[in-house]
């Protein structure tokens, strides 16, 4: 695509990359057939190469965004399976990346959107406060259908339905157990994931305790910085990114580490790209670049790790790929692989790569066309006729777990029941009857 940016415009390292961005992109439309809104709304400017349109446009006048550009850009879900999709090797993350940071600094938005977005970013990456916030969302469900009849407050009635009806305990890190000691790692505790589902990082040491692994609580770790970055708050996100590489640095200099291990693929996604988040950054550039080289989703090191032996319990699961996992990290086969190997029948449903409509505060800001892709995606899972539903991510687990019928787990709670940990909440109901044992079979088989 040819541009016309102003050699002023170019001086500024962002808009730069954006250019060479927005210059690979060849016009094909290959995007439109994978990308979520499209398939919903039909609009072309609801469309990735729609999209790269309106922010060419802005971008290269350098001109106050407008209304009908911000609702587009707000209207996509950076699901980044457009990415998968294009020949060209178009990075439309960090596009649309920059555009949403273009976007916070110059544009007004109405009061109300205002307010949710920056109690959104006060709230969601600080556990305590998301804790609180839970709480007293708690006791106001019984008003959302009301906020629910007005457009402007339908974001509010998103965050009071998506508020769990139970807080979930605080879970203390598992006591390690193996003796067999084989490398040493850094386990991102993250921040809704331990307020929704402590359970998942709990899960997790089990696992890579029985796999022989030290896992490092570095001092200092917290929020990775996606969910204000994907909300065009480049400083915050940059701040965040910068106390995590001062976190995991002291380690990776002090007692080493071979890996640091994500959870929650939204937060992978954003630690790999930490290199190129602070790439202008003289102090943290090479930096960011070390962390970002050893940053893995956990099914994509396990996937490289003899496992102990497993027992799949006979159990069929049906495989949600979260897109920050198979468009952002390109992990597509890591995750199933790992189940097949612990003993469960892996099955994958229909239209795999779309968007559940979760993508960090998209169900919250976004909330009637998030439900529809929550519902459309939670149809096609229950369509398997699986015993459970397996994710790689937090947002993924709340949104689908809200509307599936089938019971939804994290892929590495079923890799710890598999290995002889406890099972997942959500089979508490299945965990009768079954052993440990990885010749037992499952009832009626």
């Amino acid at each position: 695509m040819q541009t016309n940016f102003s050699e002023a415009a170019l001086a500024d390292p962002a808009m730069q990359a954006s250019e060479a961005v927005i210059r690979k992109c060849v016009h094909c439309g290959f995007c439109t057939a994978t990308c979520p809104t499209y398939v919903l709304l039909g609009d072309e400017l609801d469309s990735p190469r729609g999209r790269i349109y309106l922010m060419k446009d802005m971008l290269e006048k350098q001109a106050q965004p407008t209304q009908e550009i911000v609702k587009h850009i707000d209207r996509c879900l950076s699901c980044l399976s457009c990415m998968t999709t294009c020949p060209s090797g178009v990075n439309y993350m960090h596009l649309v990346d920059h555009a949403r940071a273009y976007i916070h600094d110059r544009y007004r938005r109405p009061f109300q959107d205002r307010l949710f977005r920056a109690l959104l970013a006060w709230t969601l990456p600080h556990p305590a406060r998301f804790r609180l916030a839970l709480r007293l969302a708690r006791l106001a469900r019984p008003v959302a259908p009301l906020f629910d009849k007005w457009p402007a407050l339908r974001p509010l009635a998103a965050m009071l339905k998506l508020a769990p009806a139970r807080i979930a305990a605080k879970i203390p890190d598992p006591q390690r157990l193996s003796a067999t000691r084989r490398g040493r790692v850094a386990l991102l505790q993250g921040c809704a994931e331990p307020v929704l589902r402590p359970e998942f990082r709990a899960a997790a040491i089990r696992v890579l305790d029985r796999a022989g692994f030290d896992i490092a609580v570095p001092e200092g770790e917290g929020c990775c910085g996606a969910l204000v970055h994907h909300m065009g708050r480049e400083e915050a996100s940059l701040s965040a990114a910068r106390r995590n590489v001062d976190a995991w640095m002291r380690e990776m200099d002090g007692a080493g580490l071979d890996a640091i291990l994500i959870t929650a693929s939204g937060c992978g996604t954003t630690i790999k790209d930490y290199g190129f988040m602070l790439r202008n950054d003289p102090v943290y550039a090479e930096k960011a670049q070390r962390v970002s080289a050893i940053a893995k989703d956990i099914s994509e090191f396990l996937a490289t790790v003899d496992m102990p032996a497993a027992n799949g319990h006979g159990l069929v699961v049906a495989y949600h790929a979260a897109c920050s996992l198979q468009h952002g990290q390109k992990v597509t086969e890591a995750p199933k692989q790992l189940l097949t190997r612990a003993g469960f029948t892996v099955r994958s449903p229909a239209e795999a790569h779309l968007c559940c409509g979760s993508a960090g505060t998209y169900n919250i800001l976004q909330p009637d066309i998030a439900g529809q892709l929550g519902q459309r995606k939670a149809a096609n899972l229950d369509r398997l006729e699986a015993d459970v539903i397996a994710t790689g991510n937090i947002g993924c687990a709340m949104q689908i777990g809200q509307r599936a019928a089938t019971p939804i787990a994290h892929t590495i709670e079923l890799l710890d029941w598999a290995s002889g940990g406890p099972a997942p909440s959500s089979l508490k109901h299945l965990e009768k009857g079954y052993s440990h044992d990885p010749h037992h079979a499952r009832p009626g088989q």
